[in-house]
């Protein structure tokens, strides 16, 4: 059984989903989260762990969560504390699994909040400081968030994509080839006129840029594991997950799939959530 609930942070109201086991164990909830991804795109996963509790949410400004700050911005570190603030009405510490920006997120909470989770499943985090090349990544980011300014949603989604799947470190040619067209990828190619595509609109920017605390995270009780899927080799998001664990001095843990690979049917490139949700429940148990 699936209820809605919401959690009310001063400036913003969190909307989160408790998916309840028929006959609950003793093991603490598991969390999922992501960014700018919502609840919504664990439902998949979420289905092959009906022998405990799972809890999903909306961050804020993004999905069923509202804000009332004056900012579209996503910040780790105000995610974090709306995290910290949602586990502490849930009782902890809990067990996570956060991907993508949440991955970044999540860091953030490890850091500032030591004791609120007791494993971290971090899955490719988008963390452009720790590459060598890292530079070149943020100019890459830029140009694709110029791209989506000027032309539209299907130019910026083809240059996000072309970034996304680049294979290696990046290159002065990345940076000056013409833009990938968006019919090469099944887009559209007309200008639709939207600018508020969360994960093309620059918003997260900060979870991009976000600085480590290496130190932090290591004096943390929290067992941390650093996830990559085997699709993701050599991609921005594999190589980054690389450069956080190499901070950390931990392994990457390799999962199937790629940087989806939890996704179900609907979500454009789904993965392969029922293997997932194997080496997710390894890897929580202790298993590498």
């Amino acid at each position: 059984m699936t209820t809605t609930h919401t959690h009310d942070v001063g400036d913003a109201v969190l909307t989160y989903d408790v998916h309840e086991p028929a006959t609950r164990d003793d093991r603490p909830p598991l969390v999922m989260i992501g960014a700018p991804m919502t609840a919504a795109g664990f439902d998949a996963l979420a289905t092959y762990f009906t022998d405990r509790t799972v809890i999903t949410y909306d961050p804020r400004g993004l999905g069923r969560s509202t804000r009332s700050d004056g900012s579209a911005a996503q910040t780790p570190a105000v995610s974090a504390a709306d995290l910290h603030s949602l586990l502490a009405s849930l009782g902890g510490p809990l067990e996570m699994f956060a991907s993508s920006g949440g991955a970044v997120n999540a860091l953030a909470l490890v850091a500032a909040h030591p004791d609120d989770v007791s494993v971290l499943v971090a899955h490719e985090p988008p963390m452009l400081t720790v590459l060598p090349d890292a530079d070149l990544a943020f100019a890459a980011e830029a140009r694709g968030q110029d791209i989506y300014r000027s032309s539209g949603w299907g130019a910026g989604l083809a240059s996000f994509i072309a970034m996304t799947s680049w294979q290696g470190e990046f290159t002065e040619e990345f940076l000056t080839a013409a833009p990938p067209d968006p019919a090469g990828f099944g887009l559209p190619t007309e200008d639709d006129g939207g600018r508020e595509d969360p994960l093309l609109s620059g918003i997260s920017n900060a979870v991009t840029a976000y600085v480590l605390d290496a130190e932090a995270v290591s004096a943390a009780p929290t067992r941390v594991v650093m996830a990559a899927g085997v699709e993701s080799r050599r991609t921005i998001t594999w190589r980054t997950t690389e450069g956080v664990a190499a901070a950390l001095g931990l392994p990457v843990t390799e999962f199937p799939s790629h940087h989806g690979g939890f996704l179900g049917e609907g979500f454009g490139q789904p993965g392969q959530p029922e293997a997932f949700a194997v080496r997710l429940r390894e890897t929580l148990a202790g298993g590498h």
